[in-house]
């Protein structure tokens, strides 16, 4: 009998580890698939793309021709939206637009100094053509005891509490608006809950629908899975410690949720503002994670049980700056995801870039920059794409862009 020496290890397991570090290494570096490869680390790709993706030039990317108006802005030399003088600005941003009956509605976080202060507000504005809108108006009333005559209002302050925008929901035909309320002082305070307003057409106002969900804050508004159900993310007040989830339902009752985790969200990587889309088979889902842990790269996982649970979320080689992004699936099939790729500070420029597949991105262009530029969120519509986003957290703008003019977008003359 052969003795082997403590610390020794058989040539069968030494071949055993290599092999199944070439295939781990080999999966890595392989087409990312949900069901037979979702540990795969690529999500941009293309004969421009440089080995290290820090690396592209953000800046010299193909420019993308668009029309620009400012919706808000509460900068000091700006048009204040707020009801009450503010001598120190004020902040706008968390941008959502949506096209409901013949109009477009864009809401937003509004409230004194700088962001999630006490006395924050969601407000929103209107528009039929997407460049010229209506005089911005409240959406939610003041918080309890946190409006301008309170003792702690424009501070962070657990004595008093804000509201911010999550997102418009069309369901069963009505409008709907939701907002989170919790204490304005960490993110996110202990009574954090996630709460709906309905327009009224007929008193032209919207109408407080109570609680949606307990301790619970969305990143974006529910979409339908493939199985006809409305589906969601949820961060719940203690995320940093529990991490991310889903929450599925809202069929029956727009009040019936069911919570499914991300597994190893709180532990791969600090998951922050998680968003999705159906990829093109109609069933499987990706999702998509901002890292707080400034990794420099997005992170992705697969569902492929319509959001009950889900793959280890993994590190990708698409660049970000931590910072919120948002997407969609075009009705041309093609994918645009539009985010602040580039991953030093400050949040400049916003690019967007296109897959054909929702899985891997091969073309990445400039959309504006020059300043601190962040929030991004996309709505598409009668051939063109709007584009809504914060100025340092001042200013609400939109972007008009033909959505042929991204057949132009040409990498050939990107230099890696």
């Amino acid at each position: 009998m052969k003795v082997i020496k403590t610390g020794a290890i058989p040539a069968t397991a030494v071949m055993m580890l290599v092999l199944m570090y070439s295939y781990s290494e080999a999966q890595v570096n392989a087409y990312p698939h949900p069901l037979t490869n979702p540990e795969s680390a690529i999500m941009l790709s293309g004969d421009w793309v440089p080995e290290d993706t820090h690396e592209i030039d953000f800046f010299n990317l193909p420019k993308i021709k668009s029309e620009h108006t400012v919706v808000s802005n509460v900068s000091s030399h700006g048009i204040t939206t707020h009801e009450v003088d503010k001598t120190n600005g004020g902040v706008n941003q968390h941008n959502y637009l949506i096209h409901h009956q013949g109009k477009f509605w864009l809401m937003w976080s509004d409230g004194p100094q700088v962001e999630d202060k006490v006395g924050q507000r969601v407000a929103y504005s209107t528009s039929f053509d997407g460049k010229t809108w209506d005089k911005p108006a409240f959406i939610t009333p003041f918080p309890e005891n946190s409006g301008p005559d309170a003792p702690f209002y424009g501070q962070r302050s657990d004595h008093g509490f804000r509201w911010i925008a999550r997102g418009f929901w069309i369901r069963d035909h009505a409008l709907i608006a939701l907002a989170s309320l919790d204490e304005a002082n960490q993110f996110f305070g202990p009574s954090l809950e996630l709460r709906a307003f309905k327009w009224n057409e007929n008193t032209m106002s919207w109408d407080d629908m109570g609680l949606l969900y307990k301790d619970a804050i969305n990143n974006f508004p529910p979409k339908m899975t493939a199985e006809g159900i409305w589906m969601m993310s949820r961060r719940p007040h203690n995320y940093k410690d529990k991490g991310v989830d889903f929450l599925v339902g809202g069929k029956t009752s727009m009040y019936d949720w069911q919570v499914y985790p991300v597994l190893g969200s709180d532990s791969l990587l600090s998951a922050e503002e998680p968003y999705w889309w159906i990829l093109p088979d109609g069933k499987n889902i990706m999702s998509m994670y901002r890292d707080n842990s400034r990794s420099g790269f997005l992170y992705r996982a697969f569902s492929t049980d319509h959001g009950r649970t889900w793959s280890k979320p993994v590190k990708t080689n698409f660049p970000d700056t931590a910072s919120k992004f948002h997407g969609l699936r075009l009705s041309d099939g093609r994918y645009v995801l539009v985010s602040n790729a580039r991953p030093e500070r400050p949040r400049d420029p916003l690019v967007l870039s296109i897959s054909d597949d929702g899985l891997v991105f091969n073309k990445m262009a400039y959309l504006i920059g020059g300043r601190w530029l962040d929030y991004p969120h996309v709505l598409e519509h009668e051939g063109y794409l709007y584009v809504a986003f914060s100025g340092a957290k001042q200013s609400i703008e939109v972007l008009k862009i033909k959505i042929s003019d991204l057949d132009e977008i040409d990498m050939s003359q990107v230099k890696k």
